[in-house]
């Protein structure tokens, strides 16, 4: 295949991966910011008496379409494919693409035509979504300091590039500090009570890895979810755990060292909003979402504490009992690598419930084509995989002529159409497991937006995409996933349907471009059908045998449901408190320790603990890992499950599989994107304003 001039700026809808190199970074993103600038120009220099839609918000809309294309390639390709040149090529242009991007809501002749435009006549003739849109830019470019005195916007700007610079640099520490632990074990005795599937995992990975042989094997065990977890859940040996746990508080810490940068962080993030006359960070961030203000979110975040808080400490001070009675000591607080192994063991024995029991029954292939199933039916929809193909440097073979290429062997491809109109609405990737060169977590991003029939031209489809760290295939088995992992697929594939089934006729209101605490309602919903016998049927299956899940096994899963789940929900809100505080009150936390300050913040949702790790902050790439990302924002998965709770109540009434239901919801919520306020959107569903007790009742706090 002949090497395309230009790879990250190719329009084409099937991305060319093998093509996107290193030394291609630097021409690519300098011709699509020339070409950026020079849309923005024309933009600018238009006679300001013939001003129309589609010469001023229509032209900026389309303004930086290349350059959104092939910085979102690279950006993507950052977190599934690190590598030296790579980062280096990033590293080299990152500077002037935070500039670039800055400059635009700074350029004033820019701003003056955009205000110009706002108050021509014909804006009331044009459509809902379009008037929506004026507002929403003009907001957003007030926020990126539009409206500042010239003197201070060279400043603002600073501000951005740095915190782009300094994020990017957190997030890098976090993933090499993670790859740089790692712990091998020769001897398996050490190994008991870890099971079968982790143990054979830890045997390959040694083994990829040069540690062991097949006569006389290793164990290798990393700080990647999948690795750890079982362990502190399962293994036997407290020394293994606890080793496993140490290794967890190395992570942005010696060489990675992020207790730094989240100090220069939070300052420049407070610096950047009092220049735009925002109180806080979490002013800003929340002035248009649904909560309003930092101190509404934290308000919520307290509100819920003070009412698990009891809960919390009842299942905490249940566990401590437990693990005396079992040891026959009377230790007075529990250490941090115990407690998910006496709460495994508790359950267990309450509730005769192994969580590695369901493994068998979830063959990710097979939950995949399940959940398929479960959203064709509820939203009328058709997946359909499509063959892929990793070039690696190769050329197709005739065979592989048709075969969608992709960056890595493991990732698939779908496309999703309708099933009334056959519409291609969209097409996305797939890639599941974890590898060194893999950001950890899960997440789902837009490669490319589309648009619905307009103005006689067909659909344009949405390119996304889902990406997870789950457990992987081991021998001849396939990649058989813990119930959590399952609750992950459907949770970024809620996501995914969210962008892809949006019908937005403005590409930057579409999908998931919606209010931060609204964006997770159509993610956590999708929760709800891993806990359905009549959903869950559709993709549990034997890996061997074919059988459902047998009633009994259910049962007791679904009676092991709220097991603790005062304290799953109080490490949600330590999350979203921590967060909320440092961008509430951040004068409060300058200059000081960072363990300290966690301390400080966090006193009142936590029991005290034999040892204490670093800050989780070192490590939250959610809240420091993006110049915004979740920061001030953490708060938005309790708010959204409160969301998603209420509304699921309605599909429990009317039935999980009810079509008309399912209709509604991606009629009310998964097409419209940001075309409307999301609280308008929520009435539009549910025919009322949010429940927040659902949730309390639903995690078993309240009782219904």
């Amino acid at each position: 295949m002949q090497q395309d001039p230009h790879p990250f700026l190719n329009p084409d809808f099937q991305v060319r991966w093998s093509q996107l190199k290193p030394e291609c970074v630097k021409p690519d993103i300098t011709l699509a910011m020339e070409q950026a600038a020079r849309n923005i120009k024309s933009i600018c220099s238009q006679p300001l008496d013939r001003l129309t839609y589609e010469s001023t918000f229509g032209a900026l809309e389309q303004a930086t379409d290349a350059l959104n294309l092939g910085w979102g390639r690279l950006m993507h390709l950052d977190s599934v494919m690190d590598n030296p040149a790579q980062r280096e090529a990033i590293a080299d242009m990152l500077p002037e693409v935070s500039r670039f991007s800055a400059s635009i809501p700074l350029n004033p002749a820019l701003w003056n035509v955009l205000k110009k435009a706002a108050e021509c006549p014909w804006v009331e003739q044009l459509s809902p979504t379009k008037k929506r849109f004026i507002e929403e830019t003009l907001a957003d470019f007030r926020e990126s300091g539009a409206d500042l005195p010239e003197e201070d916007k060279n400043r603002f700007a600073e501000i951005q590039a740095e915190l782009t610079q300094l994020t990017k640099k957190f997030a890098e520490n976090v993933l090499d500090s993670t790859n740089a632990w790692e712990l091998i074990v020769t001897d398996e005795a050490e190994l008991a009570g870890l099971p079968d599937s982790a143990r054979e995992a830890a045997r390959l990975d040694a083994l990829s890895k040069g540690h062991g042989t097949e006569e006389s094997p290793a164990w290798r065990f990393t700080q990647q979810f999948t690795s750890m977890s079982p362990v502190l859940q399962f293994a036997e040996s407290d020394k293994l755990r606890r080793r496993l746990w140490e290794g967890s508080t190395t992570i942005g810490t010696g060489e990675y060292d992020n207790s730094r940068l989240i100090d220069r962080i939070l300052r420049l993030r407070q610096e950047k909003v009092a220049m735009l006359g925002f109180n806080t960070f979490a002013d800003y961030t929340t002035s248009r979402r649904m909560a309003g203000s930092g101190d509404n979110a934290l308000n919520f975040i307290n509100h819920l504490h003070d009412e698990v808080k009891p809960c919390f400490i009842q299942d905490m001070s249940e566990l401590l009992a437990y693990r005396n009675a079992k040891t026959g000591e009377q230790a007075d607080k529990l250490s941090p690598w115990e407690t998910s192994y006496w709460a495994e063991k508790r359950r267990q024995e309450l509730y005769a419930f192994n969580e590695e029991d369901l493994r068998p029954y979830y063959s990710v292939d097979k939950v995949m084509q399940g959940m398929f199933a479960i959203y064709s039916l509820l939203y009328g929809i058709k997946v359909i995989q499509k063959p892929t193909v990793c070039l690696e440097g190769r050329e197709r073979t005739p065979e592989e002529q048709d075969a969608v290429e992709v960056w890595h062997p493991e990732v698939l491809f779908y496309e999703i159409r309708d099933t009334e109109t056959g519409e291609h609405l969209g097409s996305f990737y797939a890639d599941w497991h974890p590898r060194d060169s893999k950001r950890g977590g899960a997440w789902m991003n837009c490669l490319s937006y589309g648009l619905p029939p307009m103005d006689g031209q067909p659909r344009i489809p949405h390119l996304g995409l889902m990406i997870g760290n789950m457990t992987k295939p081991v021998g001849d088995k396939p990649a058989l996933l813990a119930h959590r992992e399952v609750e992950t697929i459907f949770h970024e594939f809620g996501h995914l349907l969210h962008q892809l089934l949006s019908d937005v006729e403005v590409k930057s209101l579409s999908g998931t471009n919606v209010a931060w605490d609204f964006v997770e309602l159509p993610s956590q919903i999708n929760e709800n059908w891993c806990w359905e016998k009549e959903s869950v049927n559709m993709y549990a299956s034997h890996y061997q045998s074919g059988e459902d899940i047998p009633d009994e096994l259910f049962a007791k899963m679904r009676a092991a449901r709220n097991y603790m789940s005062a304290t799953a929900f109080m490490r949600q809100l330590t999350f979203g408190k921590l967060d909320l505080e440092l961008h509430v009150h951040t004068d409060r936390y300058l200059g000081r320790n960072i363990e300290e300050v966690d301390d400080e913040i966090l006193s009142d949702y936590r029991v005290p603990m034999t040892a204490k790790g670093n800050s989780v902050a070192r490590r939250l790439t959610h809240i420091f890992a993006d110049p915004t990302g979740y920061a001030a924002g953490y708060y938005s998965y309790k708010w959204a499950e409160v969301l998603e709770a209420d509304a699921f109540s309605r599909f429990l009434k009317e039935g999980v599989l009810n079509k008309q239901t399912g209709r509604d919801f991606r009629r009310c919520i998964l097409s419209k994107g940001n075309s409307k306020p999301a609280a308008e959107l929520y009435r539009d569903f549910m025919g009322r304003d949010p429940d927040a007790e659902a949730l309390l009742i639903k995690s078993g706090i309240h009782q219904a």
